[in-house]
């Protein structure tokens, strides 16, 4: 039987996230945390124990959890417990160089393990393992809190079009960027759970997301959960829908934006910026600013993960009898290519919603971030 979800508090409770899941805990005084297996969603609950830095390694690397935000903090969770089991310098790069190759198209992972291995650094050995935890705790909690931001941001902005036209707003999505990709209400989702909250009505057309079905499989039960009507739908239709005048606004998220304002994201993104700009569909990117590269001036610099054959070939999928099963999709023997992600260039991007408020150009989003645009950030 899957395991039940926990209910230990976290951030997201102290500003009003009352989601039945978490995408990651960590028991209180705990050297270990706990994730959701995204793998067996919708179909199971599972959760998973991680209590060494190659359990995190492997969690990320194989995708129980994903999305750039919670990759960053299992990363700063997996950086934590390699200290706990040895703290020296030795150890300290090693688990950082392994933790940073298991997924390279995300820059939140990077900056999380910098961001702890610099706050251990200067530290005596002994005291190293406890401040990575404080640092890890940390990175979490400010995630939460950047999303709930970016959720107000964006509850102005879906107000602003809700205020032009009768009728549910009608909100298309691409892939998952949920509170399931985050350590609490998600980035392009925070937007929607407000505004449900207050009873704006919506409607949000969550595409399926190939290869992995995140959208189908991720974000339409994270809709279903909070009770937000939704309608999911095959990749290569969004661009009639829009045509046809069914989608009012376009909201992904993103795994790295580059300094120009060029976005990286799950593969497919960039099709739909393309059918948005053709049919005069604002086309807006939710980015937490940890997903922001200020190093990279440009898209063309961001490295694309090109993952297994598998996951174009197969599919999980649930039959009559409520078992879980994987089938073949192709003939034997056939080759796939299975690129992660591609780059939306910065021209088809509307805005792009942070927790600082709605950057329509680079200009205005280096403005938002003083302290990181002169690429040191």
């Amino acid at each position: 039987m899957p395991a039940a979800l926990s209910s230990t508090p976290t951030a997201a409770d102290t500003i009003g996230d009352r989601a039945s899941y978490r995408a990651l805990t960590r028991p209180r005084g705990a050297h270990h945390i706990e994730v959701l297996d995204q793998r067996a969603l919708p179909h199971a609950i599972v959760k998973t124990k991680i209590a060494s830095a190659d359990a995190a390694a492997i969690a990320i690397r194989k995708m129980l959890v994903r999305g750039a935000p919670l990759i960053g903090a299992v990363g700063a969770y997996g950086l934590a417990l390699a200290l706990d089991r040895d703290a020296g310098d030795h150890e300290l790069a090693r688990a950082h160089t392994a933790l940073d190759a298991t997924r390279p198209t995300a820059v939140n992972l990077r900056w999380a393990l910098d961001r702890v291995r610099d706050a251990v650094a200067a530290l005596p050995i002994a005291e190293r393992a406890e401040a990575a935890w404080r640092e890890a705790d940390a990175i979490c909690a400010e995630d939460v809190a950047i999303n709930h931001a970016i959720g107000v941001h964006g509850l102005a902005m879906l107000r602003e079009l809700a205020g032009r036209r009768p009728g549910p707003l009608k909100v298309m999505t691409h892939c998952n960027a949920g509170a399931l990709a985050t350590c609490g209400w998600g980035t392009a989702t925070a937007p929607l759970f407000l505004a449900h909250a207050e009873g704006m009505p919506l409607h949000v057309w969550v595409s399926e997301t190939r290869p992995r079905l995140q959208g189908a499989s991720l974000t339409a039960w994270e809709l279903h959960e909070r009770g937000i009507p939704h309608t999911v739908f095959v990749d290569s239709a969004s661009g009639l829908l829009m045509r046809r005048g069914d989608v009012d606004v376009v909201l992904v998220g993103a795994d790295r934006v580059a300094r120009n304002g060029d976005v990286c994201n799950k593969i497919g993104t960039y099709d739909k910026a393309l059918a948005a700009k053709d049919n005069g569909v604002p086309f807006y990117v939710a980015v937490p600013s940890p997903t922001i590269d200020w190093a990279l001036g440009s898209g063309e610099g961001i490295p694309i993960e090109s993952r297994s054959a598998d996951e174009v070939l197969t599919v999980l999928g649930r039959d009559h009898y409520g078992h879980a099963t994987s089938v073949a999709l192709a003939p034997e023997g056939t080759r796939a290519v299975n690129f992660a992600f591609d780059v939306t260039p910065a021209r088809l991007v509307d805005g792009l919603l942070t927790e600082r408020g709605l950057a329509r150009d680079a200009q205005a989003l280096s403005a938002m971030f003083p302290e990181r645009a002169d690429g040191r950030g």
